[in-house]
């Protein structure tokens, strides 16, 4: 498999295969953060959770085309308007299938599969109804088109490097957000005893509702991040909810950090061997060598130690 290559050839390809790894594991981290707060924390088997980010990402279709033909002289920052508005819309409806749907639904995981399956279905041929069946893309501003050349050999698109400080900023704000503000607290303390954090105050139907319409808006930014690398139609939320849910299982449910290593040595794997195998056999070895390790430590990568 390698000896048709030199090793300055090997080199580079490694380098760029990395870089490519470097912008999936970008998009998987985004999507699996807000899947880990969703199920890690919740217990939530959220199907759904594809479709929250391709709103976000037509979301961000639509801001590009307004800025495009209304205000083309602002085009060059509409995408962290179009990001703010994904996550805000998204937020929102989250909010509201928690209100409506998911609340009757806790403790019985199985039930919030069936019943997010269903909502995914619903949004899908929603997306499919408003913006039609073929996929469309986002016209990127000047600034995040071309690439940054690091070799002679090796460049790294700009846009790439856009997504990867997004997924930084976003990762860094949810770490914080969970262990050391206020809120963060009160989310761990549901988790860890439901019936004692209402005893003492905490109003658990608030934290579950926000909690869920959070790790929802974070879909709804990975769907703005997911436009500059590839193209959205009504199923594109599809193609990444299995990774994702193997992300989070992979790195430990409840572990934030489990998720961030799991996606990075998931993305690394899938996009060096989609380079010397096809894209279905390198998934294929990935999830068996992800499942042998789950079989030897079921809890994945990482997991916290609550006390029942």
């Amino acid at each position: 498999m390698f000896a048709e290559y030199t090793a300055s050839e090997l080199t580079s390809i490694f380098a760029m295969q990395g870089f490519a790894g470097l912008i999936l594991f970008s998009v998987f981290v985004l999507m699996a953060l807000g899947l880990a707060i969703i199920f890690g924390q919740m217990g939530v088997i959220n199907m759904a959770h594809g479709e929250f980010m391709i709103l976000g990402a037509y979301i961000t279709y639509l801001t590009s085309n307004l800025f495009s033909e209304y205000a083309q002289n602002l085009f060059s920052g509409y995408f962290f308007v179009a990001m703010l508005l994904a996550f805000m819309v998204t937020f929102a409806l989250g909010a509201l299938v928690e209100w409506a749907m998911i609340r009757h639904l806790y403790k019985r995981p199985l039930d919030t599969l069936l019943a997010t399956w269903g909502l995914s279905l619903i949004l899908q041929q929603l997306y499919r109804t408003v913006f039609g069946p073929r996929e469309v893309g986002v016209t990127l501003p000047d600034w995040l088109m071309g690439s940054y050349p690091l070799t002679d050999m090796i460049e790294i698109p700009i846009n790439g490097i856009f997504v990867m400080c997004i997924t930084l900023v976003i990762s860094v704000g949810v770490y914080f957000w969970m262990f050391k503000s206020r809120w963060g607290g009160q989310v761990r303390a549901v988790v860890q005893n439901r019936e004692m954090a209402g005893a003492v105050g905490i109003n658990t139907e608030k934290v579950d509702r926000i909690t869920f319409a959070l790790g929802c808006g974070i879909a709804g930014v990975a769907g703005s991040a997911f436009t500059m690398v590839g193209s959205t139609g009504p199923t594109s939320g599809q193609l990444y909810i299995v990774d994702t849910f193997l992300v989070v299982v992979f790195g430990g449910a409840s572990s934030l950090l489990g998720t961030i290593a799991s996606a990075f040595t998931i993305s690394q794997a899938q996009s060096t061997m989609e380079f010397f195998l096809s894209g279905s056999m390198a998934k294929v070895l990935t999830l068996l060598v992800v499942v042998g390790i789950l079989m030897l430590r079921p809890q994945g990568l990482f997991s916290l130690k609550i006390r029942k």
